[in-house]
């Protein structure tokens, strides 16, 4: 969801906007700005891609975790920070061209198709089941990469959240709202923007259990570890079935679908605003949850 800028070089606080480790069957793999609570840049989301193909590729993993450094999961897209790159092209994993200086409404089209949505049906369609370890704040573009993972284990103090309404848009890109959740109470997660705790999201189906903060990778790393005792095929033909069932319930023509009323609404506040994202910062975000 950002709007494309003057061109400018971006300034990484980091050359390592993701870590990896693997501890016997398991790949840790850990978003890693924690200064700006892990906001998902290019950089990020290019180094997440090369991580998890490791770890496909790596015959010892047998189950992938993601994780956030520092106080918080994921704060959502890069819409101000230093690290911005929305203009930088980079080496693209779809055939999707580049956006990088394409007009109008075809700028964010391009790169969301490739970014958001494209990266995020691919790392949900790996064959390796994974594991979303979310403490703190999991907002917006934090909810896709924890919404892909097949587990989502979370410390008590999570939350979930998706305020982009404020910036008059339906949804975050990669739109499982109504999937990971009821549709009345998708709608309500949407209308108000409030925050979600990770109590009644476990209540909501959408989190497989809450623990402790000082247990949560204790925790996890034992989900793990039993999972990963299991034969690797059956565990991707048992993702490969979960998986199916949801395209059935017609997940995919609906994100389609709502992807394009998501692009609408960008045109609509570029045509109002002259700002795609309508001039929302993540410190509107963060005022509007203090308030």
């Amino acid at each position: 969801m950002e709007t494309p800028q003057p061109a400018a070089t971006p300034v990484y606080e980091t050359a390592e906007p993701v870590l990896t480790r693997v501890d016997g069957a398991v790949a840790w793999i850990t978003l890693n700005r924690p200064s700006f609570a892990n906001a998902q840049n290019g950089q990020m989301t290019y180094a997440l891609d090369d991580a998890f193909r490791r770890a496909v590729d790596d015959d010892a993993v047998r189950v992938i975790v993601l994780a956030g450094a520092g106080k918080h999961f994921c704060a959502g897209h890069d819409i101000g920070t230093p690290g911005r790159d929305a203009d930088v092209t980079q080496d693209r994993r779809h055939l999707w061209y580049d956006h990088v200086g394409k007009p109008g409404a075809e700028w964010a089209y391009a790169r969301e198709q490739e970014l958001y949505l494209g990266m995020c049906r691919r790392w949900r369609d790996m064959p390796k089941p994974t594991i979303a370890m979310v403490q703190g704040a999991c907002i917006a573009g934090g909810l896709a990469l924890a919404w892909v993972c097949d587990l989502i284990v979370a410390s008590e103090d999570a939350f979930f959240q998706d305020p982009v309404l404020r910036m008059g848009i339906p949804g975050i890109e990669y739109f499982a709202h109504a999937f990971e959740m009821a549709p009345r109470m998708a709608k309500e997660f949407l209308f108000l923007g409030d925050k979600l705790p990770a109590r009644r999201a476990m209540e909501m189906g959408m989190v497989n259990r809450v623990v402790a903060r000082d247990e949560l990778e204790a925790t996890v790393a034992s989900i793990a570890e039993r999972i990963a005792a299991n034969p690797r095929l059956a565990l991707a033909l048992a993702k490969q079935a979960v998986n199916h069932v949801e395209e059935l319930r017609g997940k995919r023509t609906a994100m389609d679908a709502v992807f394009h009323m998501h692009h609408f609404a960008h045109a609509q506040n570029n045509l109002l605003t002259d700002d795609r994202i309508g001039g929302v910062t993540h410190r509107d975000i963060a005022r509007n949850n203090r308030s």
